[in-house]
């Protein structure tokens, strides 16, 4: 397995621009090579992930946003959602820009996260059922378990997360629920 080194840095505000642009392009990127050009699950603006999302996420008080980097160049990004009380942290999202994927980079970034924040009990995150790439990382390199699937036949007794609320123009609803219980 790659384990790339890797640094996380505190978003800084005159990059905010080009950390959405990057996120939206990955997960465009990983939708396009499943569906196609076809892709359905693409908004009215073209995008898998919409700018309110992410942004949404970048400034909620609760979450701490950071860029990816590998010497010295930014290659991805990662919002946390950090419950400083029950220590249940969310990984709201993580990306690598598509030219740097199979480099151990998600790895290397999974792992600085864990190190950020050795206090937590358990980890959450979801990633859409098409993502086979992310489904994959999520269970097979990073120790996630999937404990939901969302879709039409399902109704979660908690209800989806937090911002996780489906907007009919933005992607699909079928997403997969991941949890990492720490030791």
């Amino acid at each position: 397995m790659k384990n790339t080194k890797v640094t996380l840095v505190s978003l800084m505000a005159d990059d905010r621009e080009q950390f959405i642009l990057d996120n939206q392009w990955a997960f465009k990127h990983g939708a396009m090579i499943e569906f196609g050009e076809r892709d359905d699950n693409i908004d009215n603006d073209g995008e898998i992930i919409s700018r309110d999302t992410i942004e949404r996420c970048i400034d909620d008080p609760k979450n701490e946003t950071y860029r990816i980097v590998v010497d010295g160049k930014n290659v991805g990004g990662v919002i946390l959602k950090i419950n400083k009380e029950m220590h249940h942290n969310e990984l709201e999202i993580l990306f690598t820009l598509p030219d740097e994927h199979s480099k151990g980079i998600g790895y290397g970034a999974w792992q600085a996260v864990e190190a950020l924040h050795p206090e937590t009990v358990v980890w959450e995150t979801c990633t859409p059922y098409f993502e086979k790439r992310n489904i994959h990382f999520y269970v097979n390199k990073c120790g996630f378990h999937i404990d939901q699937f969302w879709c039409e036949y399902f109704q979660s007794e908690h209800g989806v997360p937090a911002g996780e609320e489906h907007d009919p123009d933005e992607g699909p609803d079928e997403m997969f629920r991941f949890v990492k219980v720490m030791k």
